[in-house]
C-alpha cells in the first residue's frame, strides 16, 4: 500500500486532534486483507503510541505493543494514539468489555481501528465460545448482538468505514465546533477545574461527612484520588486506605503518587513516603480487617474507587467503620453502573450520615466534549442506557414473553430494558447485553402496563445431562460450561439428580425504583413458577450474594436455601447463596433432600467456615426450619442464664434452641439483638466484635447484655436496640 492511500486517515487524525476528539475506523474485509491494511497504518504512524489487541500475537508487532484481549483491564492507566482491535481473525472476536476499557485509553487525535468481517453479524465470532453453554457450540448460537453493532456502525456518519483494499473515506465531522478548552486551572497538578475541585474536597474530608464523587470515564476521577493522597501525605496523614473491586481500577491513583511524590517508594500494593503510606486492600481483606477491628476507628480515612461495583450493604459497614470516607464511581462504565449505585446508596447515606456531600466531574481530560468515539462507544455498548419513566397507565398489567429477534432491532425498547437491568443490579456489564440477546436458552418475560415497562425477569434452563456425564461432574472429573446451579449442587451437595433433572435459574429480576414494594417482583416470580410447571421443570432456583434484604424477598416467594458458598467473593465480599423452589413432584423430593442436607450441615459451617457470615442472614437461614418449642430443661437453663446463675457458654445448646424458636417470628427476625445472640451462639463471635455492637466493654459487659437479651426473648420483649436492651 502506498502512503498516499492513507492520507484520509492521517488527515482525520489531524482534524480530530484540532478538536481534541478521537475517531473510530471500521475496517471490514477478509482477515488477511484487514490485517495487512492495519499493519500499513501501524507502520505509517511513526512516533505514536500504538496497541494491537487480538487473541494471538501478530507478526510485525513488537511484544510490548501487543495485548491479548483478555488482558484489556491491565492497560486502564495507559494512553494510546492508535488501538487496532481484532474482531476478524478466526481466533479473535469482539469482547465488549475489552473494547470499552481500551476505548477510554485513547487520547485526543487517536484512532480506534475495529477490524471485522464484511458480513459482521451473520454468524457468531470466536468470543462467543464463552457464551456456548453445554451442549451448545459457539457456531450454533445466534449473532443478534453483532448484527446490532453492524447496523449502528453503518448508520452513524461519524464512523470511518474503510473497506479493506479500498482507499479509506474522509472523516465527516459535524459543523458545530467543539467546546473550547477549559480555562487555565489554578491547581498545577490538575488538568480541569472539575478535577481541582474534587481534589480540594477530598483533602477537606470531615468526620461523618462522606463525599460521593461521580463521573463518566475519562474525567480524571481516579487521578484526583491520587493527587489528593499526595496532598494528604504532605499534610501529615499517617495512613490512607484505598479499596476497589480490583487493583487495576486504581492504577491511575498510584501513577499520580509516583509522579508527584518521586521520593516515595512503592512496595506491592502500598506506597510509602516519609512517615505516611497509602495502601490498597481488596474488598474482602478490608471487610475482614474491619470486622476484626484492625482497621477503621477514630480519625481513619478510606477512599473507595468504583464503588458502584461493590454491594451497598458492604459500603454501609465501611461507612460506620471509617469516620472519614469518600466513594468514587463511574456513572456510565464498562464494569458497573453508578446510577444504580446512587439509587441504592443514597437512602443509606441519608440514614447513616445525613450530612454527606456529592460532586460530579463533567469535563473530559483526554478528549473534549462532543468526542465521537465516546458517543459511539456509549451507543454500541449501551453504557448510557436508562429505564424509561413508568407512569401509572391504569388497567391491569400484562405479562409477555419477548421475541429476541424483534427486541434486537427495537433500539428504544432494548435500551429501556437494559437500562432497567443496569439500575437494578450493581454488576451489569456490556457483556450482559450480548448474553441477553444471544445466550442459549435465555427467556425474557416482561410486565407491561400499556407502553410502560414495569418489570422484567430473565431466566435460563439448566440440567438435562445424561447419567454418565452427570456422574463425572459430581465426582469433579468434568466441568461443562454453564449450568451454575445444577453443577454446584451436584458437586457440593452430592445430588446427581440435579444434573439429570430439569432446572431453571432466574438470572435477573428487575423492577423500576418507583414500582418496588408493590408486589411486582413477586408477581413476576409467580409467573415464572407457573411457566416452569407447564414446561415440566423440576426446580426453579436463583443464586445471589447472601444479604438479608434479598434473602427476605426470595423467602417470601417460598424459595428455600439449598447451598451457601464457603468463601466470600473478593470484590463483593458476599457469600453466594443458592435458593430453590420445587415445581414438580420430582422437584419436591429433590428440594426436600437438598434442604435437609443443607440444614444438617449449617450449624457446623456457622461455627467454622461461615463464622463471618452476616448475623441477620444467619437468623433468616435458621428460620427456614420449623423449631420445636422450648422444653422444660431448656427453659430452666435459660432462666439460670437470665438471672446470672450460670455462664452463657455452659448452656449454649439451650440458647441456640431459643434463637431457632424466636427466628420463626418475622418480627423477631428483624430485631438486631436476636441476630447478635445468634452470632454469639452459633458463630462464636469474639468478645471485642460483640462489645462494639452491644455498646459495652469487656467480657463481663458482653455477658451482662447477653443475659438481658435472653431474658427479653423469653418474655417476648425482643424489640429493644442492642444498647437499650441493657438499660
Amino acid at each position: 500500500m502506498t502512503r498516499d492511500r492513507l492520507t484520509p486517515l492521517q488527515d482525520a487524525r489531524c482534524r480530530l486532534g484540532q478538536c481534541r476528539w478521537r475517531g473510530l475506523v471500521w475496517l471490514t474485509g477478509a482477515a488477511d486483507t484487514c490485517r495487512r491494511e492495519a499493519l500499513a497504518l501501524w507502520h505509517a504512524e511513526v512516533g505514536s503510541s500504538p496497541l494491537w489487541v487480538s487473541a494471538e500475537p501478530v507478526d510485525g508487532i513488537e511484544a510490548r505493543r501487543w495485548l491479548p484481549t483478555s488482558k484489556a483491564r491491565t492497560r486502564l492507566g495507559g494512553e494510546q494514539d492508535l488501538v487496532v482491535f481484532d474482531a476478524v481473525s478466526a481466533t479473535s472476536g469482539f469482547d465488549p468489555e475489552a473494547f470499552g476499557a481500551l476505548a477510554g485509553t485513547l487520547r485526543s487525535g487517536g484512532l480506534m481501528v475495529l477490524m471485522t468481517p464484511p458480513d459482521w453479524g451473520a454468524r457468531p465470532d470466536a468470543d462467543y465460545t464463552r457464551l456456548a453453554e453445554h451442549p451448545w457450540r459457539a457456531e450454533q448460537l445466534s449473532a443478534r448482538y453483532l448484527a446490532r453493532l453492524a447496523r449502528l456502525l453503518h448508520a452513524d456518519e461519524r464512523v470511518i468505514h474503510w473497506i479493506a483494499g479500498d482507499t479509506p473515506p474522509h472523516l465527516r465531522l459535524p459543523e458545530t465546533p467543539p467546546a473550547e478548552m477549559s480555562p487555565t486551572v489554578a491547581d498545577g497538578d490538575c488538568l480541569t477545574r472539575d478535577q481541582a475541585e474534587a481534589v480540594s474536597r477530598l483533602t477537606r474530608l470531615r468526620r461523618r461527612r462522606p463525599l460521593v464523587l461521580t463521573a463518566d470515564r475519562g474525567r480524571g476521577k481516579t487521578a484526583a484520588l491520587g493527587i489528593a493522597c499526595v496532598r494528604l501525605l504532605a499534610a501529615g496523614e499517617a495512613e490512607i486506605l484505598v479499596t476497589a473491586p480490583r487493583s487495576s481500577s486504581v492504577a491511575g491513583l498510584f501513577e499520580r503518587l509516583a509522579t508527584l511524590c518521586p521520593e516515595g517508594q512503592r512496595h506491592g500494593n502500598a506506597f510509602e513516603a516519609g512517615e505516611g503510606r497509602v495502601a490498597f486492600l481488596p474488598p474482602d481483606a478490608l471487610a475482614h480487617l474491619s470486622e476484626q477491628g484492625e482497621v477503621g476507628g477514630p480519625g481513619r480515612l478510606l477512599l473507595v474507587d468504583e464503588a458502584a461495583a461493590i454491594p451497598a450493604p458492604l459500603l454501609g459497614r465501611w461507612l460506620e467503620a471509617f469516620p472519614r470516607i469518600a466513594f468514587a464511581t463511574t456513572v456510565h462504565g464498562y464494569e458497573g453502573s453508578g446510577r444504580g449505585f446512587a439509587l441504592r446508596f443514597r437512602e443509606r447515606l441519608a440514614r447513616q450520615t445525613p450530612d454527606w456531600r456529592a460532586y460530579h466531574l463533567t469535563e473530559p481530560i483526554r478528549w473534549a466534549e462532543g468526542d465521537p468515539l465516546e458517543a459511539l462507544t456509549s451507543s454500541l455498548l449501551m453504557l448510557d442506557a436508562e429505564p424509561t419513566a413508568c407512569p401509572d397507565a391504569g388497567g391491569e398489567p400484562t405479562l409477555r414473553r419477548l421475541d429476541r429477534d424483534v427486541l434486537a432491532r427495537d433500539e428504544p425498547r432494548l435500551r429501556a430494558l437494559f437500562g432497567l437491568l443496569i439500575q437494578a443490579h450493581y454488576r451489569t456489564t456490556p457483556a450482559d447485553l450480548r448474553r441477553l440477546l444471544d445466550g442459549p436458552g435465555i427467556v425474557l418475560i416482561v410486565l407491561e402496563a400499556g407502553p410502560a415497562l414495569q418489570g422484567v425477569v430473565v431466566s435460563g434452563d439448566e440440567g438435562g445431562f445424561e447419567a454418565g456425564l452427570a456422574e463425572q461432574v459430581a465426582r469433579g472429573k468434568r466441568r461443562p460450561r454453564g449450568h451454575l446451579l445444577a453443577q454446584s449442587l451436584a458437586a457440593h451437595a452430592g445430588e446427581r439428580e440435579v444434573l439429570t433433572g430439569r432446572l431453571r435459574r432466574v438470572l435477573r429480576i428487575a423492577v423500576p425504583a418507583d414500582r418496588r414494594r408493590h408486589g411486582t417482583g413477586r408477581q413476576l416470580i409467580e409467573a415464572e413458577v407457573a411457566r416452569a410447571r407447564r414446561d415440566g421443570i423440576d426446580l426453579l432456583g436463583a443464586s445471589f450474594g447472601a444479604e438479608a434484604g434479598l434473602q427476605a424477598f426470595w423467602q417470601a416467594s417460598d424459595f428455600r436455601a439449598v447451598r451457601l458458598g464457603l468463601t466470600r467473593e473478593t470484590a463483593t465480599v458476599e457469600y453466594a447463596l443458592m435458593v430453590a423452589r420445587p415445581t414438580s413432584p420430582t422437584g419436591e423430593r429433590l428440594a426436600e433432600r437438598l434442604q435437609a442436607r443443607f440444614h444438617r450441615q449449617l450449624p457446623g459451617l456457622l461455627a467454622f467456615e461461615l463464622a463471618e457470615l452476616e448475623p441477620a442472614v444467619v437468623v433468616a437461614l435458621l428460620a427456614e426450619v420449623p423449631a420445636a418449642s422450648l422444653g422444660d430443661a431448656d427453659r430452666r437453663d435459660l432462666d439460670d442464664v437470665a438471672f446470672g446463675h450460670r455462664e452463657p457458654a455452659l448452656v449454649r445448646p439451650a440458647i441456640q434452641a431459643l434463637v431457632r424458636w424466636r427466628a420463626v417470628s418475622l418480627a423477631a427476625r428483624q430485631d438486631e439483638t436476636l441476630a447478635l445472640l445468634a452470632a454469639w451462639a452459633f458463630q462464636g463471635r469474639e468478645t471485642s466484635w460483640l462489645a462494639a455492637r452491644l455498646g459495652v466493654s469487656g467480657k463481663r459487659g458482653v455477658q451482662g447484655r447477653l443475659r438481658e437479651i435472653v431474658a427479653g426473648l423469653l418474655d417476648g420483649d425482643h424489640e429493644l436496640s442492642p444498647v437499650e436492651a441493657g438499660r
